[in-house]
């Protein structure tokens, strides 16, 4: 009989060695700051508190609490047979210390968030996988754990003057034209081949030449997530004979449209004057090829910010999120029901919108009923991979008028970090990296969310765009549910228009930069079959997690 499929095991680093190593005696170790005492994970060379350089492994007692849980029901991983829990838990001495795990020697439909939890290793090769199982003995006596509070971020926020907005970099460029390719499900179409298409139609678009174009920016460049770039900048610039005189291809931007952000920056110092910034997504193509054995992987030992997630079986954002998630519902006491209605949402504006990928209408009774993915979301919480390009071209605001096309202007822009740039380790109320953003923004313009005619925010699940209202102000932390209203409120016609062209959830996953083009077709009057009415100012959102932005836009 074959063996079971083995856990994948995290990459020992020089700093994270000692902490997969020290559970053979039966204790667990967490990195303590010797100045403030703070506990933190993981391993770091520095206090993020007092940043003082005295650190070491630490003792502590292995006692814990759930603070957030998902149970995953879709086999992503073969050494994972479905149902099974992935926690986020804090340790006792520190909630600020948490590690993703697995809770085990319990059903996973009764991990609660609240459950207090004890340390259990098991041994890999040279591996010590810290486990967590129920503590009844401790929940007996002292009752459910207690839950780390919302975190206040602003008192970090950097602000510009009043006086200072007038010289803001935004103020210099615009957004002068737009392309997409194809787009679909499993398009079998070299992704190279997408992004040449959607280019040459942004180009176009904007009444320029390629000779015009100075400058080239996207995300993430090269990536070892191959279905998710067609190759950067490289690429681009060898498949269309461009001699740019700048370029930028990276993954740590402030989300996925921080390439068109740095575009302004590049444009706005005098740099450049036309950059080309685009975004190409085919996993679709990928998954398809993965399956039929046409694309080779190979296994290797977890890496990067996955050496403390695939372990545990959390390799998926479903997963990730889906824990903020489950956060949110317990600590404002509501259901699914918020979730819901933008999901509904969404198909209703792809119903609307002939490029979408799904058009039939479904109603919230067809959303509770969907097959669960990973608690509490189910099939209709996660957005739809595709295969697809979106360009985009930012312009210095003096070549305008000498254009054919009709500019979009920007407001501001959001970047600033105000959490820990993890999944795990601040943030648990609401999707990480979205408040900082969102508070960052609102300090560069004199406008305000009472201005904002319509939203255009990310939604790799539905999760992610209610998080983003509560981040910008549209409701308070914890109020979706009754702002939302069922949906009214994020309808074509109520008074905040949710992703008319019906998002990532139904239109399918052009990964941040499709939100870009659909505010630009609102206001430039261009949206046919969806056209918000008197559309003048848009709020964009991508990312979450990583580091996000956010921009707004209005009409010339």
């Amino acid at each position: 009989m074959d063996p079971s499929p083995a856990r994948p095991l995290p990459q020992p680093t020089l700093a994270s060695g000692p902490f997969w190593a020290s559970g053979a005696d039966g204790v667990l170790r967490i990195t303590q700051c010797g100045s403030c005492g703070r506990l933190f994970h993981p391993p770091l060379p520095s206090c993020p508190t007092c940043r003082s350089a005295e650190v070491a492994l630490t003792a502590v007692s292995g006692r814990a609490t759930v603070v957030a849980v998902t149970v995953t029901h879709q086999a992503w991983q073969p050494a994972f047979p479905p149902p099974y829990a992935v926690a986020i838990v804090a340790i006792e001495e520190d909630d600020r210390a948490r590690l993703t795990t697995n809770v085990v020697g319990v059903d996973p439909a009764e991990v609660r968030i609240g459950m207090r939890v004890r340390v259990r290793f098991e041994q890999h090769e040279e591996v010590w996988l810290p486990l967590f199982e129920p503590d009844e003995v401790t929940e007996r006596e002292q009752g459910p754990g207690p839950i780390p509070p919302v975190r206040d971020v602003t008192p970090a926020l950097r602000r510009i003057t009043a006086g200072g907005r007038a010289d803001r970099f935004e103020n210099r460029v615009a957004l002068t034209g737009v392309g997409q390719s194809r787009s679909g499900r499993r398009l079998m179409v070299d992704p190279l081949s997408l992004t040449v298409e959607a280019c040459r139609r942004a180009v176009a678009d904007a009444g320029l030449d390629f000779d015009d174009i100075d400058g080239l920016s996207t995300y993430p460049g090269p990536s070892p997530n191959v279905g998710m770039t067609e190759g950067g900048v490289t690429a681009v610039s060898e498949a269309l004979g461009l001699t740019p005189v700048w370029v930028n291809g990276a993954a740590e931007t402030p989300g996925q449209a921080g390439s068109i952000i740095t575009a302004m920056l590049a444009v706005a110092s005098g740099l450049c004057r036309h950059v080309l910034c685009f975004r190409t997504m085919w996993e679709a193509s990928l998954a398809s090829m993965q399956r039929s054995g046409a694309w080779h992987t190979t296994t290797s030992r977890a890496t990067g910010i996955q050496e403390w997630r695939l372990p545990f079986g959390a390799g998926s954002a479903a997963q990730w999120i889906g824990m903020h998630a489950s956060n949110y519902l317990h600590r404002y006491g509501v259901g699914r029901e918020a979730l819901g209605a933008i999901a509904v949402n969404a198909r209703a504006g792809a119903s609307r919108n002939p490029e979408a990928i799904y058009r039939d209408p479904i109603t919230m009774d067809d959303y509770l009923s969907a097959r669960m993915v990973s608690t509490p979301f189910g099939l209709y919480d996660c957005d739809v991979p595709a295969d697809g390009a979106v360009a985009v071209i930012v312009s210095a605001i003096d070549a305008v008028p000498d254009l054919r096309s009709t500019p979009v202007l920007v407001e501001a822009v959001g970047t600033q970090i105000l959490e820990r740039v993890s999944w795990d380790q601040d943030t648990l109320s609401h999707m990480p990296q979205a408040r900082g953003p969102a508070a960052h923004l609102w300090t560069r313009t004199d406008l305000t969310p009472d201005d904002v005619d319509l939203a255009l925010l990310y939604d790799g699940f539905t999760f992610n765009a209610l998080t983003w209202i509560e981040a910008l102000g549209f409701c308070g932390l914890g109020e979706a549910t009754d702002f939302l209203a069922g949906g009214k409120t994020i309808a074509l016609d109520g008074t905040l228009p949710l992703n008319p062209h019906g998002g990532q959830l139904s239109a399918g996953r052009l990964h941040g930069y499709g939100f870009v083009r659909e505010a630009m077709l609102q206001l430039r009057s261009e949206a046919h079959g969806r056209q918000v009415a008197d559309a003048n100012v848009a709020v964009v959102t991508n990312g979450g997690g990583i580091p996000s932005g956010a921009m707004l836009l209005r009409r010339a």
